[in-house]
């Protein structure tokens, strides 16, 4: 017997509908590529959103073609995320930070048929127009004042131009759910980058689920500012889940220093906002060098890396909840959520800061397995290791347009590549990517462990653990650090900061210094730049030896 509910599709366009109706005079302010604050209203956003669609259609658009994205976290971009995936199209959000090749890949492989940009990355189509022959039109998000000349690029369209004849009427169609509505590509720091379909339904189930209280927790009187980028895996989803509940959406644009930030926190108070730890490091930097305070500022959402264990405890030390998300391109990108559990009301404060740096316990809708390496479900004793391997309504099937299938082979499962431990409350903590992990004497030594230690040093401002190779021993840990201005760290630091944390057989082997740390294109570290650095940099150590 089926149930006598309404079949009613989640869909996008139903976010923006509610949104309209019930919050229609909040604000959304951006900072503009041009210079100066934009505000406008969820109403406006609606209004012009329509008018966008419309214009796609006079394009010649049809439905489930591909439009691309190369643009910061402003009131345009979130009117293409609307307008275009509510149409029918899909919003191919493009990493700006990709090499350019990997960038003319991109837009080739999901074969784009418009391209709107900021006026920032112009320069970026330009130096990749002879490898994008099938993009129909280019249109800048600007007004016409701004208008970039091109001679590569001689047949730009201005935004503002193109919308500004058509209707603000426009009746969103009644799709099906499961048709795509947007495209993220994977940063392909290993092969070519990998693109993941997503859907109305899972775009709607993601955002639904992340405005939980141990989530986000958004609600309609908080000022929401998602400083992670709208080009990286739907800034988290938040531009569809802040309009869900009906709240003041900041956007920082391209400004995402510490001054910037702190202005934009104060001006408009921001108190809560999504974003790196790279971004919340140089934000407390910023305020601590200028003795300031966050004074609207309530939580904070990290994703893309661990938060460092200093980073926690300065923002603690000001009454700033830190909520720490683990996810992926293909997961949408929330899957695990560190959060305080009632058991854990009687720890000290230092070990409650400690569970923060792990990635957590799944939410609802995302299952998870670990196997070890014969298969089997490890023990949830929070030491043994396994694979992480994660299922739900929101996590990516297969890539688009690939042969190669995303899932595991049993069962529809996804393999993050993760190699993880898990506890008795379920509580996941990433130990190590499988590739990084290091494997010295026949013990696993996890990279991300020497890490999370190294940068709780205070003269350490960043810092990377890989494998060199090892007649001996097989493979052998090197640290590799940036250093905070002005600061010393030497061989016998590293050792004594090691001693008595982890086994001895952990403990690196050689430190190398160097002036800054390479990351790839969604600020995560370049691993493989720097296993290449300490090959190139040991190699030199050893010929100056040999000369001696």
């Amino acid at each position: 017997m089926r149930g006598m509910m309404m079949n009613v599709p989640l869909l996008i366009s139903s976010i923006l509908k509610h949104a309209v109706e019930n919050h229609g005079d909040t604000e959304i302010v951006s900072r503009a590529t041009e210079g100066g604050i934009h505000r406008y209203t969820y109403f406006d956003l609606d209004q012009r959103s329509k008018k966008l669609a419309n214009a796609l259609q006079r394009m010649g658009l049809k439905s489930g073609d591909r439009v691309g994205t190369l643009a910061w976290n402003g009131y345009r971009h979130m009117e293409l995320y609307y307008g275009v995936s509510c149409s029918g199209f899909i919003c191919h959000t493009i990493n700006p930070r990709l090499f350019h090749d990997q960038i003319a890949y991109i837009v080739n492989h999901a074969d784009d048929s418009v391209i709107f940009v900021d006026l920032t990355f112009v320069p970026i189509l330009e130096a990749i127009a002879p490898k994008i022959e099938n993009v129909r039109a280019i249109v800048v998000l600007t007004d016409e004042a701004n208008m970039p000349r091109s001679a590569i690029l001689p047949n730009l369209l201005c935004y503002e131009d193109l919308i500004a004849p058509e209707s603000e009427a426009f009746d969103w169609p009644e799709l099906d759910e499961n048709t795509a509505s947007g495209l993220c590509y994977t940063s392909g720091t290993t092969s070519d980058p990998k693109g993941v379909l997503y859907s109305h339904r899972s775009s709607v189930l993601h955002a639904l689920t992340s405005c939980l209280p141990e989530i986000f927790g958004f609600t309609v009187c908080d000022v929401i500012t998602p400083v992670v980028p709208m080009f990286h895996v739907n800034a988290w989803g938040i531009p569809f889940s802040a309009l869900i509940v009906g709240a003041k959406l900041v956007m920082p644009g391209a400004n995402l220093d510490g001054a910037s930030l702190y202005s934009l926190f104060e001006s408009e108070g921001v108190t809560i906002a999504g974003g790196v730890p790279t971004v919340w490091m140089a934000l407390l930097d910023w305020v601590d060098a200028n003795a300031q305070s966050l004074s609207s500022l309530q939580r904070i959402a990290v994703g893309g890396s661990a938060p460092p264990l200093d980073m926690i405890n300065r923002f603690q030390s000001r009454n700033i909840l830190v909520r720490h998300a683990w996810g992926m391109t293909e997961t949408s990108p929330i899957g695990l959520v560190s959060a305080k559990l009632p058991k854990h009301q009687n720890l000290s404060s230092e070990k409650q800061a400690l569970n923060l740096t792990k990635q957590g316990r799944p939410i609802y809708g995302v299952e998870i397995r670990v196997d070890g390496a014969d298969g089997k479900p490890i023990p949830r004793d929070g030491k043994a290791m396994g694979n992480l391997l994660v299922r739900g309504p929101w996590i990516a099937s297969d890539y688009f347009n690939s042969r190669q299938n995303s899932t595991h082979e049993d069962n529809g499962w996804f393999d993050t590549n993760d190699v993880v431990t898990v506890d008795a409350d379920n509580i996941v903590q990433i130990v190590d990517r499988t590739k990084d992990l290091i494997k010295s004497g026949g013990e696993w030594i996890s990279s991300i462990e020497l890490e999370n230690i190294a940068q709780a040093h205070p003269s350490i401002k960043e810092a990377a653990a890989v494998a060199k190779l090892d007649q001996r021993w097989g493979e052998r840990p090197v640290l590799v650090v940036q250093l905070q201005p002005d600061a010393l760290f030497t061989h016998d630091d590293m050792v004594s900061l090691f001693s008595g944390k982890v086994g001895k057989w952990s403990i690196p082997d050689e430190v190398i210094i160097v002036d800054e740390l390479p990351h790839n294109a969604t600020g995560k570290l370049l691993k493989s730049a720097i296993r290449e650095l300490v090959t190139i940099r040991l190699a030199g150590k050893a010929d100056a030896a040999d000369d001696d």
